[in-house]
């Protein structure tokens, strides 16, 4: 809803992404971010951009109060605390959702591997003169061909990202 709001007041003043950083000295990307949802202003961003804007921050938190509140930076602090939260649980479970992912395309790439070790190359027995076997032979071959080949680069790659995706404990 804030990222919505700022992009929308944002268009109705004329105001690009660039004029309105450089009205909050702040770079581009940090506006960008806010109207995508990747990230919140704090509080005291939060009444700069509503100065800039020429807007009540409770518009541009989704609300019609008529009277300013003597706590208004409390509520705004606290929506902002809410928003945070919200922003942080998604991007946690976007990190677990890859973590397991990278985690299941190791073990995936693992039996594959012990698979293909067990079966010794069967299509080196095959009677490549029936050619049903032969076509059956040569794509067996193939796939194993280019398996032993990306394999190793894209279990390298998924260990890397499984690594990388871990849920931290020390820093948390």
């Amino acid at each position: 809803m804030l990222n919505e709001n700022i992009k929308t007041i944002r268009k109705s003043k004329g105001l690009s992404q660039e004029e309105l950083a450089v009205k909050l000295n702040i770079v581009r990307q940090t506006v960008s971010k806010w109207e995508q949802g990747l990230s919140v202003p704090d509080a005291d961003m939060l009444i700069a951009l509503s100065d800039a804007l020429d807007t009540p921050v409770s518009i541009l938190l989704g609300e019609t109060v008529a009277e300013p509140q003597a706590d208004d930076l409390k509520a705004i602090g606290e929506k902002l605390e809410v928003l945070n939260l919200q922003l942080s649980q998604r991007t946690a479970a976007k990190r677990k959702a890859w973590h397991a992912l990278f985690v299941a395309l190791c073990a995936v790439i693992a039996v594959l591997f012990v698979g293909l070790i067990l079966l010794h190359s069967p299509y080196l027995g095959w009677n490549f003169a029936d050619p049903e076997t032969a076509v059956l032979g040569t794509a067996f071959h193939a796939a194993e061909w280019l398996f032993m080949r990306l394999a190793p680069i894209v279990f390298v790659g998924s260990v890397v990202g499984a690594v990388c995706t871990r849920r931290k404990a020390l820093s948390m």
